[in-house]
């Protein structure tokens, strides 16, 4: 399932990558547990990802590529950097 998810997941990337707002992503492979991946994802705006990405037909097709490899369903949250 690993290199399967990755494939596909690169396939998936140039569909988030062509949103109004996005700005980078990164997808980690945790070391420590087999299979779990962590995925962050920079907008411009909460509201490019909620409003613009989660409500268009591109990401219809992110489900339709990736949704069948999440069990349980991932847990989306947002946050911002914090200067230090």
């Amino acid at each position: 399932m690993n290199e399967s998810f990755v494939d596909t997941f690169k396939q998936a990337s140039s569909i988030i990558a062509s949103m109004k707002g996005y700005i980078r992503h990164e997808l980690q492979r945790c070391l420590e547990r087999e299979g779990q991946y962590v995925l962050l994802v920079w907008w411009e705006t909460l509201e490019d990802h909620v409003e613009g990405f989660r409500q268009s037909e591109g990401y219809q097709e992110w489900k339709r590529l990736l949704h069948h490899y999440y069990d349980p369903f991932p847990v989306v949250e947002h946050y911002e950097s914090i200067p230090l």
